[in-house]
């Protein structure tokens, strides 16, 4: 039986990390963009994304990240034999390079607290993308195991990188777009002096 309560917090701490962390950095694209406010709109912003950030960070990512793992430790420790199972020493491995993801946000949102991240908002969503990819990989391989169909795997995720990096591109190439054509209009429609 406790196999069962550790896979369904599992589950759920899974669920909770990765709201967490998409949410996260999404966070991070505003705060970015805030820069081009005007002040006091600027400060004011900022501050608030700060006190979103941390607060996200601390109360709800984090939390999700340690539920998470402790409940795969317990769900080890009732299955010990499956440690010897190579898809799942490449799962830990995924895992690995998000608990590094996760950590490497806590820096990110620290310099954006110091006014020492120099990253745009571009370049905060297209980070956004990399625990998608990751969630992808180990998901898959958790339900797959040993038969992960490589082939049909490898191009899918290659889709999905390949899908998001173009409406990441897209997406700004519209917002800009739209920016000049506020410029214009506003420029067109104030008084001359």
């Amino acid at each position: 039986m406790a196999y069962y309560w550790f896979k369904a917090f599992h589950l759920i701490g899974v669920v909770v990390w990765f709201a967490g962390l998409f949410y996260l950095v999404r966070l991070f694209v505003y705060h970015a963009e805030a820069e081009e406010q005007p002040e006091p709109a600027r400060s004011i912003l900022k501050n608030q994304y700060e006190i979103m950030e941390k607060r996200l960070y601390n109360i709800i990512t984090t939390p999700g990240m340690l539920v998470t793992v402790a409940m795969a430790i317990g769900l080890i420790s009732t299955e010990p034999e499956i440690l010897k199972s190579g898809w799942l020493h490449i799962k830990l491995g995924f895992v690995v390079l998000l608990l590094g993801y996760h950590h490497f946000c806590a820096r990110i949102m620290k310099k954006l607290a110091k006014n020492e991240c120099k990253w745009t908002g571009q370049q905060f969503r297209a980070l956004n993308e990399a625990p998608t990819v990751l969630l992808v990989i180990i998901v898959m391989l958790a339900v797959f195991k040993n038969q992960l169909p490589l082939d049909l795997t490898t191009w899918v995720i290659f889709a999905l990188v390949v899908a998001m990096a173009a409406s990441i591109q897209l997406y700004a190439k519209k917002r800009r777009k739209d920016k000049e054509k506020l410029l214009e209009l506003s420029e067109e429609t104030a008084p001359q002096a």
